[in-house]
C-alpha cells in the first residue's frame, strides 16, 4: 500500500504519478479562477454557496496531499522544504477562517494565492529555472548590490536637483527612492517628474542608465537558460 501511495503521489514518472500530477494542476488552476469570481462585486448567492462548496473539495484533497507527503518522506524532510511550506500556507486560511466567511477576511484570502507556486511542483521546467539561477547566483549578488547603490545615488541626486522647486514631491532622499526605482527600471510612473533643467538633464542620464541595467539580468538568465538546455 505505501509502494502503491508512494508511486501516486511523490513518483510523477507512473502512470498513476502523473494522473494525479495533473488532477492537482487542474484543481489549483480551478480555485484560482473561483478565488477571482469571488471578488466580482454583484455575485449571486447560489453561487457563492457553489465556489463554498468545491473550495471545501479542494482544500480536502488538498489536505490529503500534504499528510500523505508528511507520510512518505522520512524525519520531517517535506515539512520544512520550500514546496511544504507552499503547501502548508495554501491549505491554512481555510482552517484559519473555520466559521467565518472566508470572502470577508481579505488577508486569509490573499494567502490563498500561494496555491500558484504549488503548480511550480509539478513542473520540470522549474527545475531548469533552478538551476539557472543557481549558475549566476554570484552575478546576480553583484547586480542587486550595484542596483541599489544606483537607485541611492539617484534619489540623492534628484533630491538637490528637484527639492527647491518641488519641496512636496521631493521632501528628502527617501521621498526620491519612488522616483528613482520607476525611472532606473524605465516604467515612468509619471506621478513624480523633474521640472528644473538639471533634473531634466539628470534623468536623462538615468533612463539611459536604467536602459543598460535592465540588460544585465536578462543577458545572465538568456546565457544560463542557454547552457542548462544543452546540457538537457
Amino acid at each position: 500500500m505505501k509502494s502503491f501511495l508512494y508511486n501516486l503521489v511523490i513518483d510523477n514518472t507512473t502512470r498513476y504519478g502523473k494522473i494525479f500530477d495533473l488532477t492537482i494542476q487542474l484543481l489549483i488552476i480551478l480555485s484560482l479562477i473561483t478565488f477571482s469570481i469571488e471578488t466580482l462585486p454583484s455575485i449571486d448567492n447560489s453561487l457563492i454557496q457553489v465556489l463554498n462548496q468545491f473550495e471545501l473539495v479542494c482544500v480536502i484533497i488538498f489536505s490529503v496531499e500534504y499528510i500523505l507527503r508528511l507520510f512518505l518522506t522520512p524525519k520531517f524532510k517535506y515539512v520544512f522544504s520550500f514546496f511544504g511550506i507552499i503547501d502548508l500556507l495554501a491549505i491554512l486560511p481555510f482552517y484559519l477562517a473555520s466559521g467565518i466567511d472566508l470572502r470577508s477576511v481579505r488577508v486569509l484570502r490573499l494567502l490563498r494565492l500561494f496555491r500558484v507556486f504549488k503548480l511550480f511542483k509539478y513542473n520540470n521546467a522549474m527545475d531548469r529555472i533552478t538551476s539557472a539561477f543557481i549558475k549566476i547566483k554570484s552575478e546576480l549578488v553583484i547586480f542587486l548590490v550595484a542596483t541599489f547603490f544606483l537607485v541611492y545615488l539617484a534619489s540623492v541626486g534628484i533630491y538637490y536637483f528637484e527639492n527647491a522647486e518641488q519641496p512636496e514631491q521631493f521632501k528628502s532622499v527617501f521621498h526620491s527612492l519612488w522616483w528613482a526605482i520607476t525611472t532606473l527600471t524605465t516604467g515612468g510612473y509619471g506621478d513624480v517628474y523633474p521640472i528644473t533643467a538639471g533634473g531634466k538633464i539628470f534623468t536623462t542620464f538615468i533612463v539611459f542608465i536604467g536602459l543598460g541595467l535592465v540588460a544585465v539580468p536578462t543577458g545572465l538568465l538568456a546565457t544560463a537558460f542557454s547552457d542548462t538546455f544543452k546540457k538537457d
